[in-house]
């Protein structure tokens, strides 16, 4: 299956595994592209020297190519773009910040970078900082979000409109089915997270993955946009989060509840009860937990059932 994102990461399908905070370590991103996606190590999640490692593993746990997706707020961002050059990375996601920041620097280095937005003006930011491709993510998808709340179906032709730039969707894509329904809508290519996150690969804690599978419609929100819109699983935490709307609290009251290393805690650590549960709203339809060769297989098995059914239409 050859089109714009296969020939701009030289693999065999366009499926991208988001960089998960918590979930995508070396394992993971290794197993995706030597099933012939993009593999992406999720650098949110990791002090300089343990990017470094799991990058040095997954180089030798596969040929194929795969990236790193860094969060640009990361306050360690300059040691982490350092590694990347140095390990010789050659696909740089970046996320969460102004694209103009990075792009020339790590396209001078023979880095492709590709870049996270969710909405068309971002996108539009991002297509004049010169990155070789966009992200464009609905508010359907797990962790932190956009704020305009535009889903996936709305933004895909949204943006496909106005930029020339290959266009890659996510957020509530899980199945073959929606794969396909991403590319008739504009996209040439498909991130997929959450999938991924119920795969015995991924680096999250395996009592948040059974999670994820008990999930039902319904099960996540978006909250806490007065600092950054994240979904999430509700649990307890999620309650107090709720209740601490409903006394009023200020931005400042919802930091010191939020604290820090909830995501950890909860994603990493098992504590679902205390901890954020990242995941987006597709958790609904992900009913086990497989390897991800057979997620990668089982999206272009269901990709071309799909297309074939439709062919009469």
């Amino acid at each position: 299956m050859q089109n714009k994102i296969t020939q701009l990461f030289g693999i065999q399908y366009p499926i991208v595994q988001g960089g998960m905070v918590w979930a995508s370590g070396w394992r993971l991103a290794s197993a995706v592209s030597n099933a012939g996606g993009l593999g992406l190590i999720g650098a949110g999640s990791m002090y300089p020297e343990v990017l470094k490692e799991h990058i040095e593993k997954c180089k030798k746990a596969t040929d194929k190519p795969f990236g790193v997706n860094v969060p640009m707020l990361y306050p360690d961002i300059e040691q982490l773009m350092q590694i990347i050059v140095d390990q010789g990375i050659k696909i740089v996601f970046t996320s969460a910040g102004n694209p103009k920041t990075w792009t020339a620097y790590l396209q001078e280095k023979g880095i492709t970078v590709v870049h996270v937005v969710s909405s068309v003006k971002f996108a539009l930011k991002a297509q004049e900082a010169g990155v070789d491709a966009v992200v464009a993510e609905g508010f359907e998808a797990g962790g932190h979000n956009g704020r305009d709340e535009t889903t996936t179906m709305v933004l895909i032709p949204s943006v496909k409109e106005k930029i020339n730039i290959p266009l890659i969707a996510a957020g509530g894509i899980a199945t073959g089915r929606a794969m396909l329904a991403a590319i008739v809508l504009g996209a040439d290519g498909v991130q997929v997270g959450s999938r991924f996150v119920a795969s015995p690969e991924a680096s999250s804690h395996n009592i948040f993955k059974q999670w994820v599978v008990n999930a039902q419609e319904g099960d996540t929100h978006l909250t806490l946009k007065e600092l950054a819109p994240v979904r999430l699983l509700k649990n307890k935490f999620y309650s107090d989060v709720q209740a601490a709307y409903a006394k009023g609290a200020s931005v400042e009251e919802l930091k010191a509840l939020l604290g820090r290393g909830r995501a950890k805690k909860g994603m990493f650590e098992g504590d679902t009860e205390e901890g954020e549960l990242e995941i987006g709203q597709v958790s609904g339809l992900i009913h086990d937990i497989k390897p991800a060769a057979q997620i990668v297989n089982d999206l272009m098995s269901e990709f071309h059932a799909a297309k074939a059914e439709i062919q009469d239409y």
